[in-house]
Parts: structure tokens; C-alpha cells; sequence
């Protein structure tokens, strides 16, 4: 068996177990059911909802809530903290120590210091437990935005990603372990498991699926392989919170039903590479606004 598909059973292996037991009760309860099909969107390129909020979102993003997290972001990147008083300014996100400017567009990438390839939200963690002393069980502990907090990291990937506004995406190709990563992490965006038989290929593998009055974009295709990218880290209008691509990939799971993957995994870190890669070429925006 080859590294790669090693690396993608052994990633998969967790789900598969709890997927299985999960379906067993199921199917002693009830007679087995398929998975219901994605409705197909309309010929029209853009709904009338989703012209709609577009508009919306553009002028809401002239004077975006996301920049407040932005603003935070430099400043806990700036100050000096944690078991070893130490600031940010020397966490390499693979331009160099404390550059910033195009470093959220090259990422995931491979870091030699940690032997793995990292995704931004990643990286960033790696930094705070190594550079300022931060446990990352505790950083782990409550990773997502709540009503009642927004974690540091969703500050700081913020911050980092506003570095590279305007800038064309490039992930990196040209080590090995990142060659391996996005061939991972397509073995997992195209795994189908859990209740309802999904994987992430079931809502975004091809043209003109949508959910409700959501069109859903083709995470494959050139065109739109943007979008899994485009205003992230979001700050979404439903529920007023800011959210990292590591909370949006959680999510996605959630919604397949299938276990949550652990926070800042490699498993996160090769589906983002995969995804990331196909997007390669296009410019990023920044921060921006979710619905």
C-alpha cells in the first residue's frame, strides 16, 4: 500500500468505526435508506436570494465587522504573552520570521521545524505553544467562536489572512509531503460515510447542487474553487461570529454526520491543501462576511 493511501485509510480509519456502529443501530431500527439526492439549481447563474445577499455583502464588507477581529488580531500578535512572555513577531509562517504579507495565500504548506504540512489556524497554534509556552490541549479546549468569546486564533488567522488581501492564491507543490497532502486530502473530500452516506464530493463535486436557497459551489472545478477559500475567516451574519476555515471544515462534518475531526489536525490541514490547490491562481479578498 502506498504512503498516500496509508496516510488517507488511517485518517478515514476513525470515521469508518464510528460511522459503522452508528449505522448497525440504525439499520436494527428501520429499514435501510439512500441517501436523499441534492437538488439541482436553477439555469440561471445566481438565484434572485443569492444576488441578492451578494449585493449585501458588498456593501456590508466597505465597512466589515471582520476588521475589528483584524485589529485584535495584530494586537495579541504584537504583545507579548503567555508562560514565556514572548510576542508573535518571530513565528515563521513560511516566508520567513514575522513576515506576513502573502503568507495566508502560500499555506498549507510544508514547515521543516515541524516535519508536516500546516495550514494557517495550524501554524499559528504551533507558534503559540512553541514561541509563547501555551499548552495546545488548552488552546484545543474551546477552539471556536461562542457568544461569549472569540478564541485568540480566530484573531490571529484574521489578522494574518487581512496580510494578504488582494494577493493570488499559491499553494505550494513542490515538497513532497505537500504533493502528499492534497492527494489525502482528495481521498477524503471524496469518502462517503456516516447516516446519510455523504461525503464532502456530495454537496460540492459538481455544477448545480444547492441546499435550500444556498447554491453550493463545485470545489473541483477551476471557477469555482475560489469560494472555499473567498471570505474566510468570516464573520457570519447569522449568529454575529467570527469563523476560521478550521471551524468551517468542522462544521461540514457536523453536517455529514460524520465524528468531528480534532482541532488543527492533519486531517484538516490535507483536505485545506487539496481544496486550497484547486484554487490555485485566483485572488484572495480577504476577511469578509458569511451569511
Amino acid at each position: 500500500m502506498s504512503s498516500i493511501k496509508l496516510r488517507a485509510v488511517l485518517a478515514l480509519s476513525g470515521l469508518v468505526l464510528a460511522c459503522a456502529a452508528h449505522a448497525q443501530q440504525k439499520e436494527a431500527a428501520a429499514p435501510k435508506k439512500t441517501a436523499a439526492p441534492v437538488k439541482k439549481a436553477a439555469s440561471a447563474p445566481k438565484d434572485a436570494v443569492t444576488a441578492d445577499f451578494d449585493k449585501f455583502r458588498e456593501v456590508m464588507e466597505d465597512a466589515s465587522p471582520a476588521e475589528l477581529f483584524e485589529a485584535k488580531g495584530e494586537e495579541l500578535w504584537k504583545t507579548r504573552r503567555g508562560p514565556k512572555n514572548a510576542s508573535l513577531e518571530q513565528c515563521d509562517l513560511g516566508l520567513g520570521p514575522g513576515i506576513l504579507k502573502g503568507a495566508y495565500v502560500r499555506m498549507p504548506r510544508y514547515f521543516a521545524d515541524a516535519g508536516e504540512v500546516m495550514d494557517v489556524e495550524r501554524r499559528i497554534v504551533y507558534c503559540m505553544v512553541t514561541l509563547q509556552g501555551y499548552k495546545a490541549e488548552d488552546l484545543a479546549k474551546q477552539p471556536f467562536s461562542s457568544e461569549s468569546r472569540t478564541p485568540d486564533p480566530v484573531s490571529l488567522v484574521t489578522y494574518v489572512a487581512g496580510q494578504s488581501r488582494g494577493m493570488k492564491i499559491a499553494i505550494p507543490q513542490k515538497h513532497a509531503k505537500e504533493r502528499e497532502a492534497y492527494n489525502v486530502g482528495r481521498e477524503i473530500f471524496n469518502f462517503r460515510a456516516g447516516a446519510w452516506d455523504f461525503s464532502c464530493a456530495s454537496c460540492h463535486g459538481e455544477d448545480g447542487k444547492r441546499i435550500r436557497t444556498q447554491e453550493l459551489p463545485n470545489l473541483t472545478s477551476k471557477k469555482d474553487a475560489i469560494r472555499a477559500f473567498q471570505g474566510w475567516p468570516g464573520y457570519r451574519m447569522t449568529g454575529g461570529l467570527m469563523h476560521t476555515l478550521q471551524w468551517r471544515m468542522n462544521d461540514c462534518f457536523r453536517q455529514q454526520r460524520f465524528p468531528e475531526p480534532g482541532y488543527a489536525s492533519e486531517t484538516i490541514a490535507d483536505l485545506l491543501t487539496y481544496m486550497g490547490v484547486n484554487a490555485n491562481g485566483q485572488v484572495y479578498k480577504g476577511p469578509g462576511i458569511k451569511r
